[in-house]
């Protein structure tokens, strides 16, 4: 058996308490699943945060009351009910629990837990590479137990579960999503006879929460290449239960010879790049809808071809249903999304040398903050294998962005706020609050858009004063 060597010291110490607080209360422990994993991957030597898991043949509680005491911190959380404890200790998540057996109803995903062995315990594991553990027992201490072949198929780069695949699917559904999350994260392939199990149980899916469903969504999204796992859902079938709108962009129609790209591999194509310029978890959100509503527009027009007027606004409209059904949040995060997609056609109609500043400022305006976002979103959006036409492209975008610069700096637009307030308003014009009010305010915000004033308080003041009339009867 091989003996496991170069582990990071502090992690090594933190161990080395953690095997004499075994032996003081009499239980084996065992280091297992995603640190033993990364090990072997190389990705446990950065000195950063990490989740360590211990298995206890035991209660799991009692052991880390006494490593909590042999660290001499009081960072510990017990969770009686499901027999785990934690500790917070020097950027290391500690989670104990007692090693347990499960055995699962037909039609419930809520498992019949037993105190179980170690082999117990690694046979309810997901994957093989996670059903890796290594003994902090006196005898055996270091030791690698790899019972199903987790280190063979660490270095054939092969997610595979550990029993017979449609038992693993069928006792807790969300594996699947884990499968094809592990095999996105770490660019691994499914094994043949768990990527056909798969698509076999898709349909179990659908007993899963939405919560626990996104949570391993949105690791996929942020994946270095997310097209992998979303290309994987969709293949499965999987995609199909919980965001049947982004399965309506495949396929290609046809009419008169003429045929519009497929939006679905178009979308993945975008969100790539996305990923591939820096951009976070909503950007990456922002870049799956931004064409989400092209199969409800589309349109073939006689001697125009393919149209999707209106995808843009459409889209944005079903950002709040689609977040609310997946689970994901609806404040700010939702709000920035929805601008994205609503604004993600603007800036190419920006390109021409005529396009006025009154058109760039009300583009910062509505974008705010987020334009350099919308930036990216819009040149992540040129998925063309036409090397002249991406070219053409970015000159055009380099272009927009330099009158964004020129029109930002002389009118200041970014997070803008009407220079005159209602309360100035009913002030100076002696009037009360009423409808007066807004559409004065409104005036002057359309003046200042324009560039008949400059986006100045005493501008806007006189400008106010020379338009009052219009609104005070």
């Amino acid at each position: 058996m091989e003996i496991v060597q170069d582990i990071h010291p502090k992690h090594n110490n933190v161990f080395e308490v953690i095997s004499r607080a075994g032996e003081a209360v009499g239980q084996q422990v065992y280091v297992v699943g995603g640190y033993v994993r990364d090990f072997y991957l190389d990705r446990t030597k950065e000195d950063r945060d990490l989740d360590i898991d211990f298995v206890t043949v035991g209660s799991g509680i009692k052991l880390a009351r006494k490593v909590a005491d042999m660290l001499g911190t009081d960072r510990l959380s017990v969770f009686k009910q499901f027999g785990t404890a934690h500790i917070s200790y020097d950027n290391m998540d500690l989670e104990f629990v007692g090693a347990r057996k499960e055995s699962y109803r037909r039609n419930s995903r809520k498992p019949i837990v037993e105190d179980g062995s170690l082999r117990d315990d690694q046979l309810r594991r997901d994957f093989t590479i996670n059903a890796l553990s290594w003994s902090l027992n006196r005898e055996n201490y270091g030791q690698l137990m790899d019972p199903f072949g987790g280190i063979q198929d660490l270095k054939k780069r092969l997610i595979r579960t550990p029993v017979d695949p449609l038992t693993t699917f069928d006792d807790d559904p969300l594996r699947m999503m884990r499968a094809i999350r592990f095999a996105t994260q770490l660019q691994f392939d499914i094994e043949g006879e768990t990527y056909r199990a798969i698509e076999k149980m898709a349909e179990r899916i659908d007993i899963i929460s939405k919560e626990r469903i996104v949570e391993e969504l949105n690791k996929i999204v942020m994946a270095p290449k997310p097209s992998t796992g979303f290309a994987h859902l969709f293949k499965t079938g999987l995609l199909h239960h919980f965001f049947p709108e982004m399965v309506k962009l495949h396929g290609v129609r046809e009419v008169q010879g003429i045929r519009h790209k497929d939006n679905f591999w178009h979308t993945l194509k975008v969100l790539d790049n996305v990923a591939g310029m820096g951009g976070d978890l909503w950007l990456r959100w922002a870049a799956i809808m931004h064409d989400i509503a092209k199969p409800a527009t589309q349109k073939f027009v006689k001697g125009t071809g393919w149209t999707f007027h209106g995808h843009d606004a459409l889209g944005a409209q079903w950002v709040k249903r689609i977040f609310r059904r997946l689970g994901l949040p609806l404040d700010e995060r939702m709000r920035y999304v929805r601008k994205l997609v609503r604004l993600h056609l603007r800036p190419i109609a920006l390109v021409s040398d005529e396009v006025t500043d009154s058109a760039v400022r009300r583009l910062i305006y509505e974008a705010g903050d987020d334009i350099d976002d919308l930036m990216t979103l819009c040149r992540a959006d040129i998925t063309s294998k036409n090397d002249y036409k991406v070219k053409q492209y970015n000159r055009n975008f380099d272009y927009v962005e330099q009158k964004i610069k020129e029109v930002e700096k002389k009118d200041r637009m970014r997070q803008w706020k009407n220079p005159i307030s209602g309360d100035e308003i009913m002030e100076a014009l002696d009037i009360s609050p009423g409808p007066a009010v807004g559409d004065i305010k409104d005036a002057i915000r359309e003046a200042i858009l324009d560039g008949e004033i400059p986006n100045e308080h005493d501008a806007a003041f006189d400008y106010m004063m020379r338009i009052k009339d219009e609104y005070i009867s």
